[in-house]
């Protein structure tokens, strides 16, 4: 089935699950959707993000895409059941896969979660945590200025590493060997965040995970893309193209990337 794979997030954070996308699914087409004139979600009530959300994914739905990626925590958090029910093709979020790789990489069975406001609130990292291991130590921190500092293009730099040392600060005298990376956008200031917790504890994200998931699942119904033509990929923002696409080209191997404004 030769139709694209819609990828949805509140900005540019999904970049970080598409990353992985085309390494593992090199053949698929890929539309991505980030509403970075919107973005954050995660200090957004769940009514007003489960409203955007359905706007997001009518607008791809016009685009005959034959599975749906929500490659945001937030609306994984709040909007994923709902989508799954109505959507007349696949839906998979990152959350399930960010506790799977957590239990996969923990060896003290501690774990510290941070994500948005909207993400800790809703527990949802607790319940897919706990669902694999019951013995699981959670410890969850909202992180409210991180998605902004990504989506400015700021993330580099002094003050940048300031700001993720003053954000993770709760955490000290916390005791945790893990470290899931809560918000898509988190992975691409990995490195600074990886710095301030120091290298005994490992830092993961759901990135790759879901990647997997997405693959499995197109095996798994026989979606897969068969055109030998190579695999044509689009990018739309409701916000500013120039920011995105000197993100989005930093951080993906793509040459050419096309990146269009798109209203909702």
């Amino acid at each position: 089935m030769n139709a694209p794979i819609g990828v949805i997030d509140s900005g540019v954070g999904g970049l970080t699950v598409v990353k992985e996308m085309l390494r593992y699914l090199p053949n698929e087409s890929i539309i991505y959707l980030g509403d970075t004139a919107r973005c954050p979600y995660g200090t957004r009530s769940k009514e007003q993000v489960i409203e955007f959300t359905n706007q997001i994914v009518e607008k791809l739905s016009k685009m005959d895409i034959k599975m749906l990626v929500i490659a945001c925590n937030t609306i994984t958090a709040v909007a994923l059941e709902g989508l799954q029910k109505r959507c007349p093709f696949p839906v998979i979020g990152v959350i399930n896969a960010g506790a799977k790789a957590a239990i996969k990489a923990t060896k003290t069975r501690s774990i510290a979660v941070i994500a948005t406001p909207g993400t800790v609130k809703s527990g949802a990292y607790e319940n897919a945590i706990y669902s694999l291991n019951s013995s699981s130590s959670i410890t969850a921190l909202a992180c409210p200025r991180l998605v902004p500092l990504v989506e400015s293009g700021q993330y580099q730099g002094e003050f940048a590493r300031n700001l993720v040392e003053e954000t993770l600060a709760p955490l000290k005298n916390s005791r945790f060997d893990t470290m899931i990376l809560g918000c898509t956008h988190y992975p691409i200031i990995q490195e600074l965040i990886e710095d301030v917790v120091g290298e005994e504890v490992h830092v993961v994200s759901s990135a790759e995970e879901t990647a997997k998931h997405v693959k499995e699942t197109l095996e798994f119904l026989h979606i897969e893309r068969m055109d030998e033509h190579p695999p044509k990929h689009l990018f739309y923002t409701t916000g500013s193209v120039p920011i995105f696409q000197s993100i989005a080209s930093s951080w993906l191997p793509l040459k050419d990337l096309q990146v269009k404004r798109i209203q909702l």
